[in-house]
């Protein structure tokens, strides 16, 4: 996969998959071999504990899907884009941000994520 848009939207679309070997192609497609996730409350390594981790966001979850919120913005082998987990009732959970690093073919290899907008600078202070 040489877009990564593309790559971007199949990584979010592996999370909202509910069926594991749907789930594991989509897996295939986004993610390269080796590849780390990390957010706030969950680590993952590997195509098998990411597609694990995103079958509980199902348990816990049932019925919320995630969406990208912004275009993917990227450079070199560096990408970032803002997303939401929306619940079905169409409210939102959880919003944030994710940063992530590319494989030289085009696949994800790492992604780490945040929670929240980014807080202005005189807030941090």
């Amino acid at each position: 996969m040489t877009d990564i848009t593309t790559t971007v939207d199949t990584y979010l679309a592996a999370w909202n998959e509910e069926d594991a070997a749907a789930r594991a192609d989509l897996v295939a497609a986004a993610w390269a071999d080796g590849c780390r996730y990390v957010d706030p409350m969950f680590e993952s390594t590997g195509h098998q504990a990411f597609s694990d981790l995103a079958a509980g966001v199902h348990s816990g979850y049932p019925g919320a899907r995630f969406r990208r919120t912004t275009a993917v913005d990227a450079h070199h082998d560096e990408v970032r884009f803002g997303w939401e987990l929306v619940a079905a009732d169409g409210s939102t959970i959880v919003a944030g941000i994710d940063v992530g690093r590319l494989a030289p073919d085009g696949r994800l290899d790492s992604i780490t994520g945040f929670f929240g907008d980014l807080a202005p600078a005189e807030a941090a202070a």
